[in-house]
C-alpha cells in the first residue's frame, strides 16, 4: 500500500494538470452535443487529449465507428514507444493482468513519473498515480461541457496550456540529475522546433524524432542495465 499511496501523491500535480486542460476539452464536447456524464465516461476511457479531440472530431463530422478506432489509434501512436519502453522498467516475472493494467493508461507525463523511479516499477505505484489522474481528466471534461462557453477567452486559453507547465516540472528534475538526459531535452526542443513545418501531423513528427532521438542516444550514451542501478 506504501507504493500505491506514493503513486497517488505523485499524481496530484498530474491530475490536476489534467483538469485544467480536460476542461477546454469539455467545451468542445459541449459543442458537439455531448452531455456532461457522456463526456465523463469517454474522457476516463480515451485519457489522451490528441486522441479524444480527434474522436470529437469523427463525432462532428459524422464518421463511421471504424474511423474513429483508426484516427484514435493514429493519434495516440506514440504511446507505442513509451509502453516499449516502459515494459523494460518492469519487473521481467510481471503478470500479463498487470501488464495490460499499467499499458491502459501510459500517457506522456505519466510515463514520465515511472520512468524515473529508480530501478524496477512497482504497478502498484502506477494504480496510485492511475487513481488521480484518470478522475481528473474525466471531471474536468465534464465541468467543461456544464460551463459551456460562459468563461472568458483568456481563461480559456490559460488552461490549454497549464498541461505542457505541468510536463516541464516532471521532466526538469530528471533533466538536472543527469547530464545526458538535460542534453536529450534540449535537442528534443530544438528538433521539434525546427521541424513544426514539416507536411506531417504533430503525433507522426513526435514518433519519428522520438525513435532518432532515442536511437543516436542509445548508442552514443547506452543506459546501464536497471538491475546495476
Amino acid at each position: 500500500m506504501s507504493e500505491f499511496r506514493r503513486g497517488m501523491k505523485d499524481g496530484i500535480p498530474v491530475g490536476m494538470g489534467y483538469f485544467a486542460v480536460a476542461f477546454t476539452l469539455g467545451i468542445m464536447a459541449k459543442n458537439i452535443g455531448l452531455t456532461p456524464i457522456q463526456g465523463f465516461i469517454t474522457s476516463a476511457l480515451i485519457n489522451a487529449s490528441a486522441g479524444e479531440y480527434a474522436c470529437f472530431m469523427m463525432i462532428a463530422s459524422n464518421g463511421t465507428f471504424w474511423q474513429m478506432v483508426m484516427m484514435t489509434i493514429v493519434s495516440n501512436a506514440r504511446y507505442f514507444l513509451m509502453s516499449f519502453s516502459l515494459s523494460q522498467k518492469l519487473d521481467e516475472k510481471l503478470s500479463t493482468a498487470h501488464r495490460m493494467l499499467i499499458g491502459f493508461d501510459v500517457t506522456d507525463e505519466l510515463f514520465g513519473l515511472a520512468i524515473n523511479q529508480k530501478g524496477k516499477v512497482n504497478p502498484y505505484f502506477m494504480y496510485g498515480a492511475y487513481c488521480v489522474a484518470i478522475p481528473g481528466w474525466a471531471l474536468g471534461t465534464a465541468l467543461g461541457i456544464v460551463a459551456g462557453n460562459a468563461l472568458p477567452v483568456r481563461i480559456v486559453s490559460a488552461l490549454s496550456v497549464a498541461l505542457y507547465g505541468m510536463f516541464l516540472a516532471v521532466i526538469i528534475p530528471a533533466a538536472k540529475k543527469d547530464k545526458v538526459v538535460a542534453i536529450l531535452v534540449i535537442i528534443s526542443f530544438l528538433l521539434s522546433y525546427l521541424c513544426k513545418d514539416l507536411p506531417f501531423s504533430d503525433g507522426t513528427k513526435t514518433i519519428i524524432l522520438t525513435v532518432v532521438i532515442a536511437g543516436i542516444a542509445a548508442i552514443v550514451a547506452p543506459r546501464k542495465d536497471l538491475d546495476d542501478e
